[in-house]
């Protein structure tokens, strides 16, 4: 395991083999979570936008798209 210093700022460098094994990369969040015996550091796993729509649009599964969006027009 590794370790790391904290500047005067607060920050702290994650070592490349943690950021490795929890699959860190720029830009990405992570989460201290307090259990019995400390911290954890956990990558934090935002859940998609989009996933709540999985499978919207399924009962339009196989029909020419062009007539789907003349009924949209109305026309």
């Amino acid at each position: 395991m590794g370790k790391s210093k904290i500047t005067t700022k607060g920050q702290v460098t994650i070592p490349k083999d943690v950021r490795e094994r929890l699959g860190l990369r720029p830009g990405d969040e992570i989460e201290f979570v307090e259990d019995g015996a400390g911290f954890r550091v956990m990558k934090r796993v935002l859940a998609s936008p989009f996933k709540k729509y999985r499978g919207y649009l399924r009962g339009l599964a196989g029909r020419d798209p062009d007539d789907l969006v003349e009924q949209m027009r109305g026309r």
